[in-house]
């Protein structure tokens, strides 16, 4: 377990952080490249700038994790969970996100374009956001 760590514009290249649990880290600009992350635990955070380009994270929650800007192109989040996440300015370009649950997330600004969101679950606000960037006219 690391608890209130930090691991700042590191590389994780082929990293085994399976079965780790990590509360409270800071993994700033960190990268991971070809890692082995599950099952990870992890509690809070700022993973902000972090890239997880096309990371298996299935079933992996990254709840209340702060991902500001964040590199999830690719990313495979089946089943897992950013629920409370701040993903604000992050890209999720080709994100697979079957099952995730991203009620609450902040999602200002993030790169979502082609996503599909079958059986993705969402708030209210979320949905309207959607919609809006689809041209709807909400209200």
């Amino acid at each position: 377990m690391f608890e209130d760590c930090a691991f700042l514009r590191c590389r994780f290249e082929r990293t085994r952080l399976a079965f780790a649990r990590l509360v409270g880290c800071k993994l700033i600009g960190s990268t991971f490249v070809r890692c082995d992350l599950r099952p990870l635990t992890v509690d809070g955070g700022d993973w902000s700038y972090v890239s997880l380009r096309a990371a298996d994270l299935r079933g992996v929650s990254l709840a209340g994790v702060r991902l500001t800007e964040a590199d999830l192109t690719d990313v495979d989040l089946t089943g897992g969970s950013l629920a409370g996440a701040d993903l604000r300015r992050a890209s999720l370009r080709g994100a697979h996100l079957g099952g995730a649950d991203l009620r609450g997330a902040l999602l200002e600004e993030c790169d979502v374009d082609g996503l599909d969101w079958t059986g993705v679950r969402i708030d209210v606000a979320h949905a309207v956001l959607l919609a809006e960037a689809r041209g709807a006219q909400v209200g």
